[in-house]
Parts: structure tokens; C-alpha cells; sequence
């Protein structure tokens, strides 16, 4: 009995598990804890930016007296990122195996961020230029460079600065796995066995 085409058919297309939908089903679903992952992560960092920009207030009022206001907003700048990348570092991205040292890390810090950092302090200093009421409160011209250069600072740090380290990639010489232990302890398995027949 000749079994008919379109009955067979129907067995395949009626299988859930087996068409595209379900496979994008289940590659939603895998995408899904990755970006709860970063939208945590981001709404760390801008904790973080925060406490950034109180350092940066701080540090500016505090040398402008004695250096200005131009030469105050860069120290503050530098005073505070090292103290973002410090609370990022411990808090943020805390549950990674930092891939370099703290020392190559901040450099790194510094350096992706440098976007962030004209953002920033190009805002800054075009508000002092434009806003007079910018000039009198310093405050209000460090927040608005702030939210500036965030969302660039964040992308940099998490691509570039606080990389994981991942031990799976170095070189690993034993177990079953390794070619050459197969062929060292095969070799040595041949020794034994000639020395056992010749004796």
C-alpha cells in the first residue's frame, strides 16, 4: 500500500519543535538574561556617575581658588574618573575576572573613555562660554557634561576596560583531551610491552 505524500508531510510540519519559530523562541529567550545583564550593569554605572559627579563638584570648588576655573574642571575630571573606575571596578563589574591589573586597567579606564571626556568637558566649558548662570554655578555645567558623555563612557567601559578573563582560552597541557599525553603515554605503554617480551 503506496503511503500518501501529503499525510507524510503533514507529520513534519506539524512538529512545534522542529521550525523557525521555535528556534527564535529559543534564541529570545537565551538573549533575554544578557540584556537584564547590561541594564543592571548600566543602572550601576550611573549610580556610579553619580558619585562621580559629587566628586567632580567637590574637587573643582575645592583648587578653584587656587589654579581657576579652566585648570579646576580638568583636575576634577581626572580626580573624578579614577573614582569611578574604582567603584566600577569593585561594584559595577565586580563578579568578573578582570582580565589586566588595576594599574593597565585605569590607563585603559582613562583612555577608552577619552570620548566621554570631550563630551563631557566640551559641554562644560560651552556652558560656561554660553550661560552666564553656568559660570556662577559650576554645578549645574558638570551635570549636563555628565549625562553627555555617560551612555559613551559606559559602551567603552564594558567593550574595552573591564574585560572578563577567560582561563578556558589559555593553553592547557593535560587530560584526556591533549594529543600529545595520548602519544607520550602510548609510546611509554610500547616500551613496556617490548621490555616485557624480550625479558
Amino acid at each position: 500500500m503506496r503511503q500518501s505524500p501529503l499525510k507524510a508531510g503533514s507529520l513534519v510540519l506539524s512538529d512545534p519543535l522542529s521550525g523557525p519559530a521555535a528556534r527564535e523562541s529559543h534564541h529570545h529567550g537565551a538573549v533575554a538574561p544578557d540584556v537584564q545583564a547590561r541594564v543592571a550593569q548600566f543602572l550601576k554605572f550611573g549610580i556610579v556617575g553619580g558619585f562621580g559627579l559629587m566628586w567632580d563638584t567637590i574637587t573643582l570648588y575645592a583648587t578653584r581658588p587656587i589654579v581657576g576655573l579652566a585648570a579646576a574642571t580638568m583636575v576634577a575630571y581626572f580626580v573624578a574618573a579614577t573614582m569611578n573606575w574604582l567603584m566600577n571596578r569593585h561594584w559595577t563589574f565586580r563578579h568578573l575576572r578582570h582580565a589586566d591589573r588595576a594599574l593597565v586597567q585605569w590607563i585603559r579606564f582613562l583612555m577608552a573613555n577619552s570620548c566621554g571626556f570631550a563630551l563631557n568637558r566640551g559641554t562644560v566649558f560651552t556652558l560656561f562660554l554660553t550661560v552666564p548662570l553656568c559660570r556662577a554655578i559650576p554645578a549645574l555645567a558638570l551635570a549636563a557634561g555628565s549625562l553627555a558623555g555617560m551612555f559613551s563612557n559606559f559602551n567603552l567601559s564594558r567593550r574595552l576596560v573591564f574585560r572578563h578573563h577567560d582561563a578556558a582560552a589559555a593553553p592547557h597541557h593535560s587530560g584526556p583531551d591533549c594529543p600529545a599525553n595520548q602519544n607520550a603515554a602510548s609510546s611509554l605503554t610500547d616500551v613496556r610491552n617490548s621490555d616485557s617480551s624480550i625479558g
